[in-house]
């Protein structure tokens, strides 16, 4: 446990953040599954629709640090290979 002032504060500064970033990262989640379960779905106007929200979410969460660069590369490039393949078929 932390015993000096510095300290204490960085343990609750790290605390607010943790949460924070939980926050961001769960809405991010959240809106990945339900941008896969349209495209599951098959419903190509509906996930064309909401396929630019999520990537600006996505890149939003890396922007702030939350998530790596390269792992949002990664998801909107998943996602964007699955809504390719709805369109297209």
């Amino acid at each position: 446990m932390a015993t000096h002032q510095d300290a204490i504060k960085r343990m609750k500064q790290n605390e607010r953040r943790r949460i924070r970033n939980r926050h961001y990262r769960s809405t991010m989640r959240g809106q990945i599954k339900a941008l896969r379960e349209v495209i599951a779905s098959g419903d190509g106007d509906a996930a064309t629709k909401a396929f630019p929200a999520v990537v600006g979410t996505i890149h939003r969460v890396a922007g702030k640090g939350i998530i790596h660069r390269n792992a949002a590369a990664r998801r909107v490039r998943r996602l964007n290979k699955a809504l390719k393949a709805l369109v297209t078929a």
